[in-house]
């Protein structure tokens, strides 16, 4: 049997997570905010993951904080709570960790966005290379392969890195996107070079620990395991992943690394997603200068802004996100989206990656991101033209493609099943029909054949 479990907010320090409100004081409707339930147990109830958290917030405080199911699918793991439940968020380490220090040492003048990459990391050289600025890797424009099986090509973080730096660009930077894992660790570099401190550590001392994220970070300590959702059950490490980052290249890294490796709270996540809507602070401390938020969250090439990906119809974004909205997803089944103009942001973290039970959790996911995104919104009621129309069903109601069938071909199956059951009750009546004449007497026979002549 599922269980729920509902997290009551007090009004709270900025360590504790954020003051909550029932949603009619920010302009929402309870009634329709009960949809999130529905959708997200619908994604357990297929198998797409054992567990999830959420938090919905909307003009400085939180309406909804969950968690449901379980951290892993064993009767005897943990519910998930929003406060204590680690996750490890994948990329969204790649926002709320990479971009995050770079936007911070823009701020400090210490980082050009039109430098190129050579600037501060000298031996990122050769051919195209030279000609790749910061602000490429931020927009996945920087020519630069996906990724590199740097698991299977290097035995020690250093050598990993090696292979990073060795990566040669292969189209003209600023030319095609492509979205990069190597571009993403790359700007990783540039923070420690720039910084002169690991990228945890600067993390660390420059936005979580001064916004009260106490349970946001890379490489969590043993100590903590009971709270962290599980991922990989069969991996190339040989043993079931808990507890370390589940990506294998940020594994190869050490852990930390500027593509994946950073583990959170749904509860921190929301104190970071309040500091952007609030243009860069939170309760009085401030992280970064609200120019700068407006820069890397607007929209410069694409669908994508500096480091950011924006609400764009997709992406797990859902449909009613605003033009401004901007967020991003992780693999492990994780989502952040932030919409300035309707003052709102919505947080998912799930470890679908973690056994699932569906015959393809990715599209569970995918459809329980923007599920939950459209329900947030379509909840707020306060809108320049009232409340929107609810939809007949969401995604979760139709389930298509989960496992295995669309909802045509459920259509075209329960279509024929219908015929069979049609045709089966033809034959019945025509068996039942043949029966009674060879039961009636000769005579009636003759009588009903002839009147039929």
């Amino acid at each position: 049997m599922l269980r729920i479990v509902v997290t009551v907010l007090g009004l709270a320090s900025g360590s504790d997570g954020l003051p909550s409100k029932k949603p009619a004081a920010v302009g929402m409707s309870a009634v329709r905010l009960e949809s999130v339930e529905r959708i997200v147990t619908r994604g357990i109830d297929a198998g797409g993951y054992p567990g999830a958290a959420v938090v919905v917030g909307r003009k400085g405080a939180v309406v909804l904080q969950r968690g449901f199911g379980r951290l892993s699918w064993s009767e005897a793991s943990n519910s998930v709570s929003p406060d204590t439940s680690i996750y490890d968020v994948a990329s969204l380490t790649k926002v709320v960790g990479t971009t995050a220090a770079i936007m911070a040492l823009y701020d400090d003048g210490k980082i050009q966005l039109a430098a190129p990459v050579t600037r501060y990391l000298p031996q990122f050289t050769g051919g195209l290379n030279d000609m790749v600025t910061v602000a490429d890797l931020l927009t996945h424009r920087s020519g630069l392969p996906a990724a590199r099986n740097l698991w299977r090509g290097a035995a020690t973080p250093d050598a990993a890195r090696a292979m990073v730096m060795s990566t040669r660009v292969k189209d003209i930077p600023g030319r095609k996107y492509e979205y990069s894992d190597l571009g993403a660790d790359v700007l990783g570099f540039i923070v420690e070079a720039v910084s002169q401190q690991p990228l945890d550590v600067f993390l660390h001392n420059r936005v979580f620990g001064p916004l009260g994220m106490r349970n946001t970070f890379f490489r969590p300590a043993d100590s903590l395991r009971y709270r962290v959702a599980p991922t990989e059950l069969i991996s190339p490490r040989g043993y079931p992943i808990h507890g370390q980052v589940h990506d294998e290249n940020a594994f190869a890294l050490g852990g930390v690394a500027g593509h994946a490796g950073l583990f959170s709270t749904a509860s921190d996540l929301s104190i970071f997603a309040q500091m952007m809507l609030d243009g860069g602070s939170y309760q009085g401390v401030r992280i970064f200068a609200d120019t700068t938020v407006a820069l890397f969250t607007r929209r410069v090439a694409g669908h994508r802004a500096l480091g950011w990906d924006t609400a764009d119809g997709d992406y797990g974004s859902g449909r009613y996100l605003t033009p401004r909205a901007y967020g991003h997803t992780g693999f492990t089944g994780t989502s952040m989206w932030i919409d300035p103009d309707r003052e709102m942001f919505v947080i998912l973290l799930t470890n679908r990656v973690h056994g699932a039970k569906a015959r393809h959790p990715g599209r569970v996911i995918s459809d329980v991101r923007s599920d939950l995104s459209d329900a947030a919104v379509l909840a707020v009621i306060d809108g320049p033209r009232g409340a929107m129309k609810m939809p007949t069903a969401f995604r979760a109601d139709r389930r298509d493609g989960w496992n295995g069938d669309t909802q045509k071909v459920r259509a075209a199956k329960a279509a024929a099943a219908t015929a069979a059951r049609k045709s089966a009750t033809a034959r019945r009546a025509r068996t039942r029909a043949a029966a009674a004449k060879k039961r009636a007497p000769a005579s009636t026979r003759g009588k009903r054949s002839g009147a039929t002549r």
